[in-house]
């Protein structure tokens, strides 16, 4: 099968995973490819002639794999430029790619958090095994220790805060998940922004804004730190249920509807370790 990823140092594809929207470019035979934060931002900003009005949530570099176990590295870069160390529905994405070169239903993605490995649910429908969540206050990480069931974070009067008592979690990356009964009284693109450099959190936060429509049901908005909001979040979704079960709010097995479609996450009882499954699409190609 020819490589769908191998195209030239200057060439890209453009993939969403659940309308998480990412610029892919493998650099596994350019060992020296690297671009500079000012480039990340030029390429991903909306409208940017590389990505079109959307623009990108993250840029993902395709390099060899630092682990014997692994198929493939991916290497994660924010709007801002600033290197991440996860994101579920970008790995979803790549894995994705690497089935579809390997021919095979199954692959494993190297990241700077983890190893994941991740397996074909469907012909546009990939898994992805996120590993056990981080729950330890020093883990997320926050600046001080507490309980990460409630953290001590309020937005509004005292008295009668608008936003009050998220759930603290990483999923290899931190998340902070509020509660909401509506996103008008909220406004998660104001809100987000100001948690997101919340004293409590030294290396920011992703802040995530979750309505409980039933056990098996969330409906969700993420702030993404230094992304802002996107279409979908999937370590966000992780977190989401995550939280929302420590807080007896949600179930293990739940569907996160996010604004650009359908997540399902499942926190298995028997090992700990969160799944996230959903769909991939390959939008098409880009030249710089």
């Amino acid at each position: 099968m020819p490589s769908l990823l191998y195209m030239g140092s200057m060439d890209f594809l453009i993939m969403n995973g659940a309308g998480n929207r990412f610029a892919v470019f493998d650099a596994r035979k350019a060992l020296d490819f690297a671009l500079s934060d000012e480039q990340v931002k030029a390429i991903c900003a909306p409208g940017s002639a590389a990505m079109g009005p959307l623009g990108a949530d993250q840029l993902l570099v395709l390099r060899p794999p630092k682990s014997p176990e692994a198929d493939i590295f991916m290497e994660i870069r924010n709007q801002s430029g600033s290197e991440v160390d996860a994101c579920g529905n970008a790995t979803r994405c790549v894995a994705w790619l690497v089935m579809e070169e390997t021919g095979e239903a199954a692959a494993t993605v190297q990241t700077n958090a983890a190893l994941l490995a991740a397996t074909r649910t469907g012909p546009l429908s990939i898994a992805v095994d996120m590993g056990e969540p981080r729950l330890d206050w020093s883990q997320i990480p926050l600046k001080e220790p507490m309980h990460t069931h409630h953290v001590d974070v309020k937005l509004g009067p005292i008295d009668n805060p608008v936003l009050s008592n998220p759930g603290a979690v990483s999923m290899g990356n931190p998340h902070v998940v509020f509660f909401v009964e509506d996103f008008e009284t909220v406004k998660p693109h104001l809100a987000g922004p100001m948690v997101e450099f919340h004293p409590l959190f030294p290396e920011q936060t992703n802040v995530g804004f979750a309505r409980i429509d039933g056990p098996k049901n969330i409906r969700l908005k993420v702030w993404e730190r230094d992304a802002g909001l996107t279409q979908a979040c999937g370590t966000g979704a992780c977190a989401a249920v995550v939280a929302a079960h420590r807080q007896k709010r949600a179930d293990r097995d739940v569907q996160v509807d996010v604004d650009g479609g359908t997540l399902h996450i499942h926190w298995r009882e028997s090992d700990n370790h969160v799944i996230l499954s959903g769909p991939v699409e390959l939008e098409g190609r880009g030249t710089l």
